[in-house]
C-alpha cells in the first residue's frame, strides 16, 4: 500500500488560498480517480477538488471552514501497491527514520493536528486559518475579540501578524479587553505570508446575534447562504470605505440598436455567438479607460495603485439570486467579436456554476447592466478595491429633439442612462464626469456601417 498526499491545486495566478466548505468523502470511503473529494470556496466561486488516484481516504487534515493555502496537503489517500504515486517528503522521512523516530514524529503530528482542529470558533461567520485559531486559543482570546481584530489579509482575513500585533497591544494595555482572561505564552510558529492588496476593513464589526423568532408563527426565517453573507459583508464594507459619488448621463444609442438589428443574425451565423448590447458597451468602456487611466486604479491604504491592464468586471445575477463578477482580462485588446465571445462565455459559465476561481480575480473596473431588469438607472456600489463602477440602464424609445441643418424637430430615439459611481477619495467630479461622458461619446459615435 502507498500513501498519496492530496494537495490544494493551483487555481489561478491570483488565487493563493481557499476555504473548505464541505467534505464529499469521509475517512474510510473508497475514491475513484478524478472523483470529487471535497468542495472549496475562493471568494465567491465554489469548486470541487478531485482525486488524482484511486484508493481509500485515510486522513482529512483540515475541517470544514478551514482556510488552506495552495499547495498544502489536505488529505491522505491510501492506494494499492501497484498505483504510481509521486514520492513525498513525509514518506521519505518515514522510510529512512528509525521506528522510534517515526513514532515520535507521528505523535507530534497528531498532537499539532489535535491542537489546531480543537479550536472552537465555529460560532463566527468569518474565516480564520488554523494557525490564527491556535494562537487565539493559546493567548486566551475570546470569539468576540478575534472577530474584532482588523484583518490586513485577503478579503479582510486576520493574518498571523495581525493577531500577534493585537496580542502585544493587549498585553501592553493599548487595547481594551472585553473581559479579563489569563494569557498563555506567545506562539511563534512561522507560516508563509501571501502578499495581497489589503481588503476593505468594515467600520462596524459584526456582533453575535441570536436567531430571530417568528412572533406569529407564519413568518419564515431563512439563514443567508455563504455567498449572500460574503456579498453582504463586501457591500457594507464598500459603503463604509469609499465616499460614493454618482454622475448620470443620457445617451442616444439609436445607431447601435439599428446596427445590431441589422447584423445580429449574420453575426450569430458566422461566429456562433449571440450578439447582445453588452459587448458593445464594454468595448466603449475599455476605450474610455485607456483615455482616462485615472479611473483604472485601486486604493491600498494611503497609496494609489495604477493598473497596467484593463480588466473589466461584469456583474452577473445567478439563478439563486446571488451576484458574481467574472472578469474579462485585457478587455482593451479585444475586438467586438472577441468581446462578445468573452461576455457570452463568462455569462454562460456563471449561470451554470462553472466559473473557475481565477475568472473572478484581477478586475480593475466593473460594469453592471441594471437595464436587464427594466431599471432606467441605478446607483451601484463600488467593487473594492476598485474606484468606479458603471451601471447600464434600460434602452427605451423616447421623444427627443433632433438637431438638423434644416432646424430642430421631435423624433423617436432609442436612449439609455449611464450611472457612474466613483470613489471621491481619489476621483473628483471632473474625472468621474469626464469618464462617463467619454463612454457616451463613443456610444453615440458608433459607426452604423462598420463590420463586425
Amino acid at each position: 500500500m502507498a500513501r498519496f498526499e492530496l494537495k490544494l491545486p493551483k487555481m489561478g495566478e491570483s488565487v493563493a488560498e481557499a476555504t473548505i466548505t464541505n467534505w464529499l468523502k469521509e475517512v474510510g470511503d473508497k475514491i475513484e480517480a478524478d472523483e470529487a473529494v471535497l468542495e472549496i470556496a475562493t471568494d465567491k466561486v465554489d469548486s470541487e477538488v478531485p482525486s488524482e488516484v484511486s484508493g481509500i481516504l485515510v486522513e482529512q487534515l483540515f475541517g470544514k471552514d478551514d482556510l488552506v493555502q495552495v499547495g498544502q496537503t489536505i488529505a491522505i489517500i491510501e492506494t494499492e501497491g501497484g498505483e504510481t504515486v509521486a514520492p513525498e517528503a513525509v514518506n521519505a522521512v518515514q522510510e529512512t527514520a528509525a521506528p522510534a523516530e517515526v513514532a515520535e514524529i507521528e505523535k507530534t503530528i497528531e498532537s499539532v493536528k489535535e491542537t489546531v482542529t480543537s479550536q472552537d470558533f465555529s460560532g463566527s461567520d468569518k474565516f480564520f486559518s488554523p494557525l490564527v485559531k491556535n494562537i487565539a486559543k493559546e493567548e486566551g482570546l475570546s470569539l468576540n475579540e478575534l472577530e474584532n481584530i482588523a484583518g490586513s489579509g485577503k478579503d479582510g482575513r486576520v493574518t498571523k501578524e495581525d493577531i500577534l500585533k493585537y496580542v502585544e497591544a493587549r498585553k501592553s494595555g493599548a487595547v481594551q479587553v472585553p473581559q479579563a482572561v489569563e494569557t498563555a505564552p506567545k506562539v511563534t510558529v512561522e507560516t508563509p505570508k501571501v502578499e495581497a492588496p489589503k481588503a476593505v476593513e468594515p467600520a462596524v464589526q459584526k456582533s453575535q446575534q441570536a436567531v430571530p423568532v417568528s412572533v406569529n408563527g407564519a413568518d419564515e426565517i431563512v439563514e443567508m447562504d455563504r455567498m449572500r453573507k460574503l456579498i453582504s459583508g463586501y457591500m457594507t464594507a464598500s459603503v463604509q470605505t469609499s465616499a460614493h459619488v454618482q454622475s448620470f448621463i443620457e445617451v442616444d444609442v439609436t445607431n447601435i440598436v439599428k446596427w445590431r438589428d441589422k447584423v445580429k443574425t449574420a453575426f450569430e451565423k458566422r461566429e456562433g455567438e449571440k450578439l447582445t448590447f453588452t459587448p458593445i458597451m464594454m468595448e466603449a468602456v475599455a476605450k474610455a479607460l485607456k483615455d482616462f487611466p485615472g479611473m483604472n486604479i485601486s486604493v491600498d491604504g494611503d497609496y494609489i495603485i495604477k493598473k497596467k491592464n484593463i480588466n473589466l468586471g461584469m456583474a452577473a445575477a445567478l439563478p439563486n439570486g446571488n451576484l458574481i463578477v467574472p472578469v474579462i482580462k485585457n478587455a482593451d485588446q479585444l475586438n467586438l467579436v472577441g468581446m462578445a465571445k468573452a461576455v457570452n462565455d463568462l455569462g454562460n459559465r456563471a449561470k451554470a456554476g462553472k466559473l473557475k476561481p481565477d475568472d473572478t480575480q484581477g478586475g480593475t473596473y466593473t460594469v453592471t447592466n441594471v437595464g436587464t431588469f427594466g431599471s432606467v438607472f441605478g446607483t451601484p456600489i463600488i467593487n473594492q478595491p476598485q474606484v468606479g463602477i458603471l451601471a447600464l440602464g434600460a434602452i427605451r424609445k423616447v421623444p427627443a429633439v433632433i438637431e438638423t441643418p434644416e432646424g430642430d424637430f421631435i423624433g423617436i430615439r432609442q436612449k439609455m442612462f449611464l450611472s457612474h459611481s466613483y470613489d471621491h477619495r481619489v476621483v473628483d467630479g471632473a474625472l468621474g464626469g469626464s469618464f462617463v461622458k467619454r463612454v457616451a461619446e463613443y456610444l453615440e459615435a458608433f459607426d452604423v456601417d462598420r463590420d463586425f
